[in-house]
Formats: C-alpha cells, structure tokens, sequence
C-alpha cells in the first residue's frame, strides 16, 4: 500500500471522528436549549391566562431544532460516506430527540390555541352573564 494511500486512511479516520464529534455536539447543544422539565410543570401567574402564556413561552423550543438539523446533516454525511463504524447510539438519539421536540411543538401550537380561545369564552360567558343581568333589572 502506498504512503499516500495510508495518509488518505488516516485522514479520513480523523474526520469521521470530527464528523461524530460535530454530531455529538449538535445533539448536546440542541438538548441543553429546550426547556426543563421544571419550567414545564410550574407556572407562576395571577390567571389561567397567564399560566398558558407562560406555558407557551416554556414550549418555545428556540434554537434546538436548529441544532437538531445540523446533528441530522453530519450525521447524514457521515452514514453516506460510511465513516462511521457503529452510529447506532448516534441515529437513536437522533431519533429520541426528534420525538420530544415534535411533542414539545404540539404542546407549544395547542397551548397557543388554547390561550386564544380562552379570552373570547371569557367574552362569550360574561356577555351571557350581562345579558341575564339587564333581564333581571328590567324584570323588576
């Protein structure tokens, strides 16, 4: 085998590492951005819509699908250049994340709507309790 053909191994070696090490970051960075478990469960506010605006603020996932896409994008090249000798820990992580930022975005999109219906049944239910108010009045 020629030097040249051992250079090109090892070089290739090294960036299949830095390509796992990309990944591997990626994915620790795009964990450390969505929200703690904490946050998600206590809510501190005056009403009910405080808490779901609050709740929705929690939900935002911010830059980790960012850092997910580029964890996928590495970790695609990687599997198409074959430089990976066992990225099975890699694709399931990839994977466990990918689920709990897609249920943390429907979390996010229903506590959205729920935060907008909230004030109109408000409006509805006072407008009703108004209404038999006046009727009251005028009854006497």
């Amino acid at each position: 085998m020629s030097q040249t053909a051992l250079d090109d191994d090892e070089l290739f070696g090294e960036a299949a590492n830095e390509i796992r090490t990309d990944v591997e970051s990626s994915l620790e960075t795009a964990r450390e951005a969505l929200p703690e478990a904490d946050d998600i469960w206590t809510a501190e506010a005056e009403n009910t819509l405080g808490v779901l605006n609050s709740l929705h603020s929690v939900l935002d996932t911010g830059d980790a699908a960012e850092h997910l896409r580029d964890a996928k994008k590495w970790y695609t090249m990687g599997e198409r250049a074959d430089a990976f000798e066992d990225a099975d820990d890699l694709r399931e992580k990839i994977e466990e994340l990918e689920e709990i930022m897609d249920d943390i975005s429907t979390a996010h999109e229903q506590v959205g709507d729920l935060a907008s219906t909230v004030p109109e049944l408000r409006g509805m239910l006072d407008s009703i309790e108004q209404k038999d108010e006046d009727e009251e009045d005028t009854e006497e």
